[in-house]
């Protein structure tokens, strides 16, 4: 299946053969129950994700083969190429209207979806929470047991289908109006306070310790994060420009919902 998306990648004129649409159709298929995924967890705790980009291909090919549709759902109507799942009470997903999730994407078992959107390529794991107005970006990779607050923006990365997705590691808590872009990469547990906004490109400054360590694009496992900023020298002088800042450390705990009210109340992050 891989060699044959590569192949019609590579040959645009293969769409008009109905045995490539169909393999294009079965990839999305794939994606839609959660036998295939845009990245793979790393096998081992120091790994790293792999990202599978004939499979973004793939998503790519179905825009480009699927025709405009009008689609009736209750008092709403929508003109796509991509129909909406239907399927959340076989899937066990509880789905709140008017909560969106296109076909190709996947929510696990347990998953909660508020008045929220699901692009297709997501993968939503178990039990994780989407609140109201979240949005969760084409490709995103989404752990067990994280919570979306209300209006957090989850980027969706597709192109080019070699760059990296946003990836949301198991347990971890984006606050309110939350960004997450670009690749950007939260580690497990991590706990982002209101408002903070990662990029691929965006500092992340720990200053917990003696002297400030920076990371770029990427919260560590356990770490607690809030909005800040740090001086940069321009033409016209020195200006404070947006950073994120670790200001603590997320505790171990059997009951982690203790340990996030804990780091919470500690740290006066809001959330």
């Amino acid at each position: 299946m891989t060699n044959k998306i590569e192949e019609i990648w590579a040959n645009r004129e293969l769409l008009a053969n109905d045995e490539s649409t169909q393999i294009i159709k079965e990839v999305i298929n794939k994606l839609d129950k959660g036998e295939l995924r845009v990245a793979t967890p790393p096998a081992t705790e120091d790994g790293e994700w792999t990202v599978n980009e004939w499979v973004k291909k793939a998503i790519l090919l179905y825009f480009v083969s699927q025709q405009m549709k009008a689609e009736e759902v209750g008092i709403f109507t929508f003109n796509d190429k991509i129909p909406l799942k239907s399927n959340f009470a076989e899937a066990k997903v509880r789905a709140v209207p008017p909560a969106v999730a296109r076909y190709g994407s996947y929510q696990a078992p347990g998953v909660i979806l508020m008045p929220s959107y699901v692009n297709i390529g997501a993968y939503v794991d178990e039990r994780t929470m989407v609140d109201t107005w979240a949005t969760v970006g084409s490709c995103a990779q989404i752990g067990k047991d994280v919570h979306l607050s209300g209006g957090v923006g989850i980027g969706g990365v597709l192109e080019p289908p070699q760059a990296a997705p946003v990836i949301i590691e198991d347990g971890a808590f984006i606050g309110s109006r939350c960004i997450v872009v670009e690749g950007a990469h939260i580690g497990k547990r991590a706990v982002l306070g209101a408002g903070v906004t990662i990029t691929g490109s965006s500092k992340i400054i720990d200053v917990t310790g003696a002297k400030p360590v920076e990371y770029k694009g990427y919260v560590p496992a356990n770490s607690v994060v809030i909005p800040g900023s740090y001086a940069k020298q321009f033409p016209a002088g020195e200006f404070h420009v947006p950073c994120a800042i670790i200001i603590g450390q997320r505790k171990p705990s059997t009951d982690l919902k203790t340990s996030l009210n804990d780091a919470l109340r500690e740290n006066n992050v809001s959330v």
